[in-house]
């Protein structure tokens, strides 16, 4: 975050903005799915349930996952519009267009996230699983909170595995498109260059499209599998048996794929590369010059 934030990366303020907000929400889920919640595990906090705070945790968990996965969904459809609609380009790739949606993404997320504070009861489990709150039996096999449940994992993340899927494969057929066209012109041209950076940067554009797209899928398609299946199961239909190391699996793979969208399209810059290589030798070199004087 505090590379990207600085600017000299060789980005647009556009496509900082909304890394910086991709960091952001990444960092806001390590920090409530996997630091804050095995506090009360590790260290028995028997005195958090006397108060709402396992079901506050809940929303800001969700809502940052959430926003997590949305952001990457606004960042695909902000280079969409970069690379395929150069009219459009102008007017929404722009730094207030991007704050602009980043906002809206992330109250629509905080108020979708809501309901999980009633559906859950105030107290932690205590054990090392998963799911960190008590849920009544009454909401288990009640058919509302049922609906309220598949719609959440529709909207997170079967939705925007659409959108990606769909996005990256428009901008993908744009770039071959562009690329045929221009490989018949250089054909024809008289200035014969043996390589094509432009052609280059293409085809890597294309595998780093393809990479992201694949890394959202395969990590969330476990999580989603057994969460649909754990809520049908509680409705009183056991079609088939599900290992409860699955559910461990579905969850590392979950909490790993809100981590690597950003980095994936951060370590592709080269400036970026540069500017982390400083800050790591920054201390080494602050050493060395206290040692000398």
């Amino acid at each position: 975050m505090v590379i990207l934030s600085r600017g000299m990366c060789g980005l647009s303020k556009c496509v900082t903005r909304c890394l910086v907000a991709m960091a952001a929400a990444d960092l806001l889920v390590v920090i409530t799915d996997l630091i804050l919640r095995q506090i009360p595990i590790a260290h028995r906090l028997y005195f958090v349930q006397r108060i709402p705070l396992c079901n506050i945790h809940a929303v800001l968990l969700y809502a940052a996952t959430d926003c997590s996965v949305w952001f990457t969904v606004t960042f695909t459809f902000d280079r969409f519009v970069a690379i395929c609609c150069q009219k459009l380009k102008t007017k929404y790739c722009t730094e207030k267009t991007a704050a602009v949606v980043l906002v809206t993404v992330t109250l629509l997320s905080f108020l979708k996230s809501i309901f999980w504070y009633f559906m859950y009861v105030p107290w932690y489990t205590l054990s090392n699983t998963p799911w960190f709150c008590y849920v009544s039996a009454l909401v288990m096999v009640s058919d509302l909170w049922a609906t309220l449940e598949l719609l959440h994992y529709i909207l997170t993340p079967c939705i925007p595995f659409v959108l990606i899927m769909l996005l990256n494969a428009l901008t993908i057929r744009y770039i071959l498109v562009a690329s045929r066209a221009r490989r018949r012109l250089r054909v024809h041209s008289s200035e014969g260059i043996p390589s094509d950076i432009e052609m280059e940067r293409r085809r890597k554009s294309i595998i780093l499209l393809l990479v992201i797209s694949w890394n959202f899928i395969m990590l969330w398609t476990v999580f989603m599998f057994f969460s649909i299946w754990n809520r049908i199961l509680h409705l009183g239909y056991d079609i088939i048996h599900v290992s409860y190391y699955i559910k461990e699996i579905g969850f590392m793979l979950q909490l790993l794929s809100c981590c690597t969208n950003t980095c994936i399209y951060a370590m592709t810059q080269n400036k970026f590369r540069e500017q982390l290589k400083n800050v790591v030798k920054c201390p080494y070199f602050f050493i060395v010059k206290i040692i000398k004087r």
